[in-house]
């Protein structure tokens, strides 16, 4: 079973960037699809983006497409990245990453999950 750990969450004003990492132990996540979610306080955890294990396409939801790209880091396959550009107050939350066999922006698709990195976005 695969174990994950994020990392390069913090705050930053709106505007900027952060770049997390979704590191794998145990496997690689070459066979996997891995997917990021974020929960805000007091809302559902949502997906914001995934990425395939079969040719790497990356799929997005609509408020972060443009801004958010996840990419698999190919000379190590047990890291995959979500990079955040134009960052909004609203994209404030805790972000995860999940990996599984099934990509899909549904979080009972996959089994396996970090812990989480806080994201906020403030002046």
């Amino acid at each position: 079973q695969v174990q994950l750990v994020e990392s390069g969450g913090g705050l930053v004003q709106p505007g900027g960037s952060l770049r997390l990492s979704c590191t794998a132990s145990g496997d690689t996540l070459q066979n996997y699809a891995v997917g990021w979610f974020r929960q805000a306080p007091g809302k559902e955890r949502e997906g914001v983006a995934c990425i395939s294990s079969i040719d790497s396409s990356t799929y997005y939801i609509e408020s972060v497409k443009g801004r958010f790209t996840v990419s698999r880091d190919n000379t190590k396959n047990t890291v995959v990245y979500l990079q955040m550009d134009s960052l909004k107050p609203e994209d404030t939350a805790v972000y995860s990453c999940a990996a599984g066999k099934v990509l899909s922006f549904s979080d009972g698709e996959y089994p396996n999950w970090g812990q989480g990195t806080q994201v906020t976005v403030s002046s």
